[in-house]
């Protein structure tokens, strides 16, 4: 992790996985979920055709990047990373590229949360929709 923010936290993930009982890595134990969106897939560029928005796909691109290095970089460490996408949600946002956006906040934070709780090693350095399909990156 970078920036002060990171630096602060990195210590307590460390210690929490170091700290629990429980085998190999989890939401539960110790992770970084970083939330992105499927915009930031250079291999799919979902809805291209509803707007470019292209400095908001690099931002959530590099974030995505990020999130790659983090799970590689933390995993010695017991730290789960993943980034997840939460679904195109009815937001200012969401309305704004169409009226259709088909979840809620509340289903995709529903969709988020059950997902998370059954990630594990396996799912380290993953980018995962709120219903736990892996996007491409």
């Amino acid at each position: 992790m970078s920036g002060a923010r990171g630096s602060a936290f990195l210590p307590l993930l460390k210690k929490a996985a170091q700290g629990s009982a429980q085998k190999g890595m989890s939401c539960t134990k110790a992770a970084i979920v970083n939330m992105s969106s499927e915009a930031g897939s250079i291999q799919n560029v979902y809805n291209w055709q509803l707007g470019q928005v292209i400095s908001y796909r690099c931002s959530k691109a590099a974030l995505n990047m990020l999130t790659k290095c983090q799970s590689l970089g933390y995993a010695g460490d017991g730290i789960l990373s993943i980034v997840v996408h939460p679904g195109w949600v009815q937001t200012d946002m969401g309305y704004s590229l169409s009226p259709e956006a088909p979840l809620t906040a509340d289903a995709s934070v529903r969709g988020i949360l059950n997902v998370l709780t059954l990630l594990s090693e396996k799912d380290n350095g993953a980018f995962v929709d709120q219903e736990g399909k892996v996007l491409p990156w």
